[in-house]
């Protein structure tokens, strides 16, 4: 059983996928906070992993937490950027630099939609934007705060504007109350720098991915298509090449 782990900023996604099995076709799909790393530990004993292979941009220490959760003697691939992995060209000036879970999302993305030119948004805690070819290039992309997090700071750095929290049907492009305006704000700079990205590459696809994606994507004036977990899934593609 290969084991899929995504360490993200805020949380620890975790899918087990038998051998042969079609992207994103797992057997379990699991998200946990980092605080709750060690419940996941007995289940991967449990399930007879014998591969592991984990994107973790959280840091020595969350790595630490996770090589030591793992089952004894299970090979594990610390994934990051290369030169070049499952037909996807990384073409960042440093390919090392580019982080390990926009190149395992930009080759989800064009495993799932391969030869068109794409965009794929993977809205989380940060939110990532990036450009790929239709010949398998990733050529770059934009990095900017993330919906919890442009509302968290305009919330703490301004005196009278409160804390909100997008939900259910987005508001008018006007709010006529503040928490409205608040929303259409964070929403409209989520969305615009998405279609900016996408018109600037002449995309056919957009892919958006993480928590925040419900919340943006009706607000989109571009064609999109929502896939959960696409970190996990660029893993599960690369495990497989």
């Amino acid at each position: 059983m290969l084991l899929l782990i995504d360490a993200g900023n805020t949380r620890i996604k975790w899918a087990l996928a038998a051998p042969g099995a079609a992207l994103g076709a797992w057997t379990r799909l699991e998200a946990l906070p980092h605080a709750a790393l060690d419940d996941a530990a007995g289940a991967w004993r449990a399930a007879g992993v014998t591969r592991a292979i984990v994107a973790n941009v959280a840091g020595a220490a969350l790595r630490e937490r996770i090589a030591h959760a793992l089952p004894a003697g299970v090979p594990v691939e610390w994934f990051a950027a290369t030169e070049q992995r499952a037909g996807l060209l990384n073409g960042y000036r440093n390919p090392g630099q580019l982080g390990c879970d926009r190149f395992a999302a930009a080759i989800g993305a064009r495993a799932l939609a391969p030869g068109q030119d794409l965009v794929v948004a993977t809205c989380g805690t940060a939110t990532t934007v990036d450009a790929i070819t239709a010949d398998g290039r990733f050529i770059g992309g934009m990095i900017l705060p993330g919906l919890a997090l442009m509302a968290s700071a305009l919330a703490r750095n301004t005196a009278q504007l409160p804390q909100v929290v997008p939900g259910g049907a987005p508001p008018p492009v006007f709010g006529d109350n503040t928490d409205d305006a608040i929303v259409s704000g964070l929403l409209s700079a989520q969305a615009g720098a998405i279609e900016r990205a996408c018109a600037a590459h002449g995309a056919s696809t957009c892919i958006l991915s993480g928590g925040a994606a419900p919340y943006i994507a009706p607000v989109l004036k571009f064609g999109h298509r929502v896939v959960d977990n696409i970190v996990l899934v660029g893993l599960h593609a690369a495990a497989a090449a």
